[in-house]
């Protein structure tokens, strides 16, 4: 029986895909945990019609990724913080300092979670920093920390 999986099935396949299954493991096991549903004629175009709103969503992402990369390649952020003797930070730079800081002065969103940082920063001076905006898209900024 060929059936469209509502939801990822282990060793069986991910939402979406149309596979072929043994009758009773669809009619006791699949349809009662509503994790896939009969694979009809309507149903096959509704998932084809599925995929291709997905595909273009993902085309929309990318693009807007890849201008926001092209807008942010080179830049340089500074970033202001309560310093001690030695250049040695009270505290640290982390992720969401660079992404407020980019906000402010660049006037451009970029979510926390896209920054790269090894470790975060813990003394004055210049950094590059990565950012990875989608699947392969990458920019670099430089972030300045000077003190207060």
């Amino acid at each position: 029986m060929k059936v469209i999986l509502k939801q990822d099935v282990p060793r069986l396949g991910k939402q979406g895909d149309v596979v072929n299954v043994n009758d009773g493991y669809a009619r006791n096991f699949l349809f009662p945990r509503q994790l896939a549903q009969e694979a009809t004629v309507g149903s096959l175009k509704e998932v084809e019609r599925q995929r291709k709103l997905q595909a273009a969503k993902e085309q929309r992402a990318e693009e807007e990724a890849r201008s926001l990369a092209q807008r942010l390649t080179g830049s340089k952020v500074v970033v202001t913080a309560r310093s001690g003797g030695g250049g040695r930070l009270f505290g640290s730079i982390t992720n969401q300092d660079i992404a407020a800081a980019i906000k402010k002065q660049l006037k451009l969103t970029v979510d926390k979670r896209k920054i790269e940082l090894k470790e975060p920063i813990k003394a004055l001076g210049e950094y590059n920093v990565t950012l990875r905006l989608y699947t392969d898209v990458t920019s670099e900024i430089k972030v300045q920390v000077v003190p207060e």
